[in-house]
């Protein structure tokens, strides 16, 4: 009888069932053959589990060995699957067996890397594999011990963090007393987050801090223009530590997204904080949405609840540029290939910087602007549109460089973002910001006076601003009255609201 073992397989950030199948037959020439789609690092795992059991001491098969990776018709990538190959192995020969007094292995997942003395390498993927397992009624999961803190953030699930193949045989046959890796204290992980730059230590610019938090309270997208050295890059690091703080199901949720793309870093268990994803303007189209032969996440979706910051964005490819068109209006990636489509979650704030021209300042009359006209018409005018703010980012003077600081600070800021998610998860429910009212929701959530409202009919007429922009207003003014505390829209509200579109013009 064939040997079983669960393992799983990932598709985008999910994860789905794979059981690997081993039959031994002593009888036969020794041949050792892997079907069901294996790619080249799936096929070498042959010889890493040849050489991982034997100097760990277990007999290795020396007749016909056949292993399927079922389903067959999904292409298996990765080493992942050694370590289920070779508990199969020790099970088809009787080495150990299901019920021998330890770990059950037919209510258990296995995944891992083996090196060729045995040890067990940590793999992509964990958390979402620990979901699988609960999802499939199994017990427990098996995975390397770099990756037992990941998995453990799962509840509901026993996860056992094995060094050694000769770890896993102990944990089979119950010669191993191990007991599960404690879940983490996500709460308290997520309260000992701190924001890398305070807004404290920029100088000046509180016109565009004050865009900032009104992008922060709604999720909108920003775009700042201004002459190097202005400060925009640091207010982009700094924006995250304005937003509101990650609930657990988000950081779970980032963290299966950065655990499937590789991008855990070391030790570390969960994202604790809003990532900040800062891709050079020589990045691939592949590289910002994601793709690949096996699809990958792209920096929008790595970017996933937090920011991706776009620096000198007229640099970027106009093709790259326009990719990013689809996913700010659906906040999801799909990418397409012969086998399958997956879709790769891209709920990300858009913050992009700019200088107005190549050099990175304006040279006076006439030749400047004209100069600074070619260098924003790089940017297309549906790109633009679905920028909400766009803020001017002056050079600041010496006398405000040298003195002391004195400006708003993040904790003023996120304390006026708080207040604001808070009005509109009262009226909204939680997780849906101003930004992603749709005009339907707009025209009930978003009542404007009549003085309001003929102010900015006037402004769509006179500047001759798109539909979509006139969305992109009302949304804006949403949040500039729960920013003001109040419960309709106002003509100030629209008039700040206008003033952060006037890029339109530009371009």
């Amino acid at each position: 009888m064939p040997a079983r073992v669960r393992s799983f397989l990932l598709q985008g950030v999910d994860a789905s069932l794979c059981e690997i199948e081993v039959d031994v037959d002593d009888t036969a020439m020794e041949k050792q053959i892997i079907v069901g789609l294996p790619d080249t690092a799936v096929r070498e795992s042959l010889e890493r589990v040849r050489s991982s059991m034997g100097n760990a001491g277990y007999p290795f098969p020396r007749g016909k060995s056949v292993i399927n990776l079922a389903p067959a018709d999904i292409r298996k990538e990765g080493p992942l699957y050694d370590l289920p190959i070779a508990v199969g192995m020790l099970l088809a020969q009787g080495v150990t067996r299901d019920g021998a007094g330890g770990l059950d292995p037919r209510r258990a997942l296995f995944a891992g890397e083996l090196a060729l003395d045995g040890r067990v390498r940590p793999i992509r993927g964990a958390i979402a594999a620990a979901v699988l397992a609960r999802e499939q009624g199994l017990e427990s999961i098996v995975v390397p011990s770099a990756n037992a803190g990941e998995a453990a953030v799962v509840e509901g699930i026993d996860v056992f963090g094995v060094r050694t193949l000769t770890e896993v045989l102990g944990l089979l046959s119950g010669h191993l007393d191990a007991d599960p890796a404690p879940a983490p204290d996500i709460g308290a992980m997520l309260e000992q987050s701190e924001a890398p730059v305070d807004f404290g230590e920029v100088r000046g610019q509180e016109a565009v801090k004050r865009a900032i938090v009104i992008a922060a309270a709604g999720g909108h997208n920003l775009l700042m223009l201004g002459p190097a050295g202005s400060g925009k890059t640091m207010m982009a690091k700094a924006l995250p530590g304005v937003m509101p703080p990650l609930t657990p199901d988000e950081a779970i949720e980032i963290t299966r997204i950065y655990s499937a793309a590789g991008e855990l870093p070391p030790g570390k268990s969960l994202v604790t904080s809003r990532p900040v994803r800062t891709p050079h303007h020589t990045a691939s189209s592949p590289a910002i949405v994601g793709g690949g032969i096996v699809p990958r996440a792209g920096e929008i979706s790595l970017a996933h609840k937090g920011v991706l910051f776009l620096d000198e964005l007229p640099e970027f490819s106009r093709d790259v540029l326009e990719t990013l068109r689809q996913p700010m209006e659906d906040h999801v990636v799909t990418i397409a290939r012969a086998h399958a489509s997956v879709r790769f979650p891209a709920s990300f704030m858009l913050v992009a910087a700019m200088n107005p021209t190549p050099r990175g300042d304006v040279a006076p009359g006439e030749v400047g602007r004209r100069e600074m006209q070619r260098y924003l018409s790089r940017i297309s005018g549906p790109l633009l549109d679905r920028i909400d703010i766009h803020v001017e980012a002056p050079g600041v003077p010496w006398k405000q460089l040298s003195a002391e600081p004195t400006g708003t600070n993040t904790e003023q800021m996120r304390e006026q973002v708080t207040i604001s998610r808070a009005a509109q998860s009262q009226r909204q429910g939680p997780g849906l910001p101003n930004a992603r009212l749709s005009g339907k929701q707009l025209d009930t959530r978003a009542e404007m006076t009549d003085d309001a409202r003929a102010l900015l009919g006037d402004a769509i007429t006179g500047l001759g601003l798109s539909a979509r922009a006139y969305d992109k207003i009302r949304r804006i003014s949403r949040t500039i009255a729960d920013l003001a505390g109040r419960s309709g829209i106002e003509s100030d509200h629209i008039a700040e609201a206008v003033g952060y579109r006037l890029l339109d013009r530009r371009v």
